[in-house]
């Protein structure tokens, strides 16, 4: 592993690992989710089968339950922040999803939007730190890892961007830009599995 990627190697290792976790093993080891928690695990088991055929309505689905802080007020600036990205405001979209960071420091979808503002910006220090914290709180964050390989890639880091594009693999085998991204990246590096 590369030596820039290293930080991210709990992180990155955390997402694989509750990928590969079948959730009936799980169910039998500890106290079954309830309500919200146990719908989300069964959408991110379902997207992480590369035969499920309805993935984008799961994605759609489970990127409307990240975006749900528990606060009004929280999701109003996320909202507001989401939208001035569409716009293409980055300064703006950075002042609200700071705000919201600010008071709601535990919501992963913060930290993943800002993150994103900072990238529009190629601010790819800012950029990371936030992916960092958005995979500490949600290590299938599946946008979050997308991020981090794209910015890695760019960054010429090319064996860490093929790491991050792998963790991806188990989480959502079904993204559009996956499959050529690693077969590019395992013919740059000669990272190949056998």
């Amino acid at each position: 592993m590369g030596a820039f990627l290293a930080s991210f190697k709990p992180i990155l290792a955390a997402g694989a690992v509750l990928a590969s976790i079948s959730l009936s093993a799980v169910a039998q080891e500890v106290a079954e989710p309830q309500g919200e928690a146990a719908d989300l695990n069964q959408m991110m088991a379902e997207l992480s089968d590369p035969e499920t055929e309805n993935w984008q309505s799961l994605e759609r689905r489970i990127r409307s339950e990240w975006s749900k802080s528990g606060s009004p007020a929280m999701d109003l600036l996320l909202q507001r922040g989401q939208k001035a990205l569409e716009d293409e405001d980055y300064d703006t979209a950075l002042e609200h999803l700071t705000a919201l960071i600010d008071h709601a420091p535990d919501f992963a979808e913060g930290w993943n939007a800002r993150a994103t503002a900072y990238f529009h910006k190629k601010m790819y220090g800012p950029a990371m730190q936030d992916i960092g914290q958005a995979l500490a709180l949600n290590p299938n964050h599946f946008a979050a890892i997308t991020g981090l390989a794209v910015m890695l890639q760019e960054m010429g880091y090319d064996d860490d961007a093929l790491e991050a594009w792998r963790v991806l693999q188990a989480i959502h085998p079904h993204r559009p830009e996956l499959k050529d991204a690693i077969e590019r990246l395992e013919q740059q590096t000669g990272g190949v599995r056998l």
